[in-house]
C-alpha cells in the first residue's frame, strides 16, 4: 500500500471518484477543528484549504504500536468527517499500521521495510503507546528484536515523529508507579528529529490528521508548546470553555455522583475534576462529530489527560490546586494568557488610580464649598428681601446730582 510520489491528494481524490463536496466537508472541520494556530488553515475559507491540500502530494505514515490499549487507533476508526477509509486512502497513505494492515508476521515486516526504503527520509512516523526501555527494552519485541531498537531504527529515516496518545508522550499508564518496564514517552527515546506531541486518552483524531496536512502542505510544523504539543489544540484550558464554568463561578459544585448539583449539572471540581489545569480542546471539539461526547459533557470529572503527572500520578477525585474554589466576580481568569498586568503596569495603573481619586476629591470638596456659598448667598438675600419688604420707609433711593 505504498503511495505514488507523483500523485497529489487532490489527483488522488478525483482519481477515486470523492467529490468535490465531500473534500470541502473535509477542509471545513480542519478549520473548525483547528481555528488558529495553523498555517494551513489561519484566515483562510474551506476553498482555499481545499487547493492547498489538494497540491500536496499525499503523505506516506508508518504507524508503529508499542506499550498501548490501541484506544488512539480505535478513536481514528471512528471519525466520520472523513471516515476511516477515506482518510487513509485518499488524503494519506498509511503504509504500515499493524492493527489496520492484513499482513502479518514476515510480510508485515517486509511492508515495514519497504515503507521505509520507498520513503526514506519523507515518510512521517507516528508512534503509539509508552517505550518499555529499562534493561535495554528486553519487555517488548518486534519481529524478535528489542521493540526500542526497532524505533530507533524507523525513527532515523522519517521526516517526523508524532507521538499520538498520552503513553507516547508521557509514558501514560504503563509509566505508572512502580513503572516496571520503564515506559516512557517517544522524546525520551529519540533526538535530533521534529517530535510532535499529541497526548490524550484518547487524543482528537483531528489534531493528528491537522498536523499531517499542515506539515505537507506548508513544509513545516505547527506552532509548539514547551511541552511539543500544537498550540492550536492544547493552548486553553478546558476550564475557560467548560460549560459548566458558570457554576464555578457562582459556587455551585456537585458534592457526590448523583446527588442535586450532580443531577442538575453543576461545577464537577469537587469531584476530581482536572479542567482548571488541563490543556485540550475537548470542550470545543467532541469525539466523533456527536455534541456534547467528552467526559465533562456526559456528568464525569475531567482526568487531566492531556497533561503531564496528572492522569497517572494523581488521584481520581483528588482536587488540582486554584487559589479560589469560589472567586468574586474581580477575580482573574484561572492561566488566563492575555491581560494580566506586570509589576510596573500594576504601579502606574495604580498611581492613576490615585491620581484621578485625588482629583475627584478635591473636585467634590470645591463643589461643596460653592454649594455652600452659594446656599448661604441665597439666604441672605432673601431676608434681606424680607427686611426691605416689611419697612418700605427705611429705603432710601439716592438721586443722582
Amino acid at each position: 500500500m505504498t503511495t505514488d510520489k507523483r500523485e497529489t491528494i487532490g489527483a488522488h481524490l478525483k482519481k477515486s471518484g470523492v467529490s468535490r463536496r465531500s473534500f470541502l466537508q473535509l477542509c471545513s472541520t480542519l478549520i473548525v477543528a483547528a481555528p488558529v494556530g495553523l498555517s494551513l488553515t489561519s484566515k483562510a475559507t474551506a476553498a482555499q484549504v481545499a487547493r492547498m491540500v489538494g497540491k500536496a502530494r499525499r503523505p506516506s505514515v508508518i504507524w508503529l504500536h508499542f506499550q498501548d490499549c490501541t484506544g488512539c487507533t480505535e478513536t481514528l476508526l471512528r471519525t466520520s468527517a472523513p471516515d476511516v477509509g477515506h482518510l487513509i486512502l485518499d488524503v494519506i497513505s498509511l503504509d504500515y499500521h499493524e492493527t489496520l494492515m492484513a499482513a502479518s508476521g514476515a510480510q508485515a515486516e517486509k511492508a515495514l521495510r519497504s515503507a521505509i526504503e520507498e520513503n526514506a527520509g519523507k515518510y512521517v512516523l507516528v508512534v503509539e503507546g509508552a517505550i518499555p526501555a529499562r534493561d535495554d527494552g528486553v519487555y517488548m519485541e518486534m519481529g524478535g528484536r528489542p521493540a526500542i531498537q526497532v524505533l530507533k531504527e524507523v525513527a532515523g529515516q522519517a521526516a517526523a515523529v508524532i507521538a499520538i496518545g498520552s503513553c507516547a508522550s508521557w509514558g501514560g499508564v504503563p509509566s505508572a508507579d512502580p513503572n516496571p518496564t520503564g515506559a516512557v514517552g517517544v522524546d525520551s527515546v529519540i533526538s535530533g528529529k521534529p517530535i510532535i506531541n499529541l497526548p490524550g486518552c484518547p487524543p482528537n483524531p483531528y489534531n493528528l490528521l491537522a498536523v499531517v496536512l499542515e506539515y505537507v502542505t506548508m513544509g513545516r510544523l505547527p506552532e509548539l508548546d514547551q511541552y511539543g504539543r500544537p498550540k492550536f489544540a492544547y493552548d486553553r484550558v478546558i476550564h475557560e470553555n467548560c460549560p459548566r464554568r458558570a457554576h464555578f463561578d457562582a459556587g455551585r459544585f456537585a458534592a457526590a455522583f448523583g446527588d442535586e448539583g450532580h443531577r442538575k449539572g453543576w461545577c464537577l471540581y469537587k469531584l476530581g475534576c482536572k479542567g482548571p489545569v488541563t490543556h485540550a480542546a475537548c470542550a470545543t471539539r467532541h469525539f466523533n462529530e456527536v455534541p456534547g461526547v467528552w467526559p465533562i459533557g456526559i456528568g464525569a470529572p475531567c482526568m487531566g489527560c492531556t497533561e503531564k503527572g496528572v492522569l497517572w500520578q494523581m488521584g481520581t477525585f483528588e482536587t488540582v490546586p486554584i487559589h479560589l474554589a469560589t472567586p468574586p466576580e474581580t477575580y482573574p481568569p484561572i492561566f488566563s494568557t492575555a491581560g494580566q498586568l506586570k509589576v510596573g503596569a500594576a504601579a502606574l495603573v495604580g498611581a492613576i488610580a490615585g491620581a484621578v481619586g485625588g482629583a475627584t476629591w478635591v473636585a467634590s470638596q470645591r463643589f461643596h464649598s460653592s454649594m455652600e456659598a452659594g446656599v448661604t448667598r441665597i439666604a441672605a438675600d432673601r431676608a434681606h428681601a424680607e427686611k426691605a419688604k416689611a419697612s418700605p420707609e427705611k429705603l432710601v433711593v439716592k438721586k443722582e446730582d
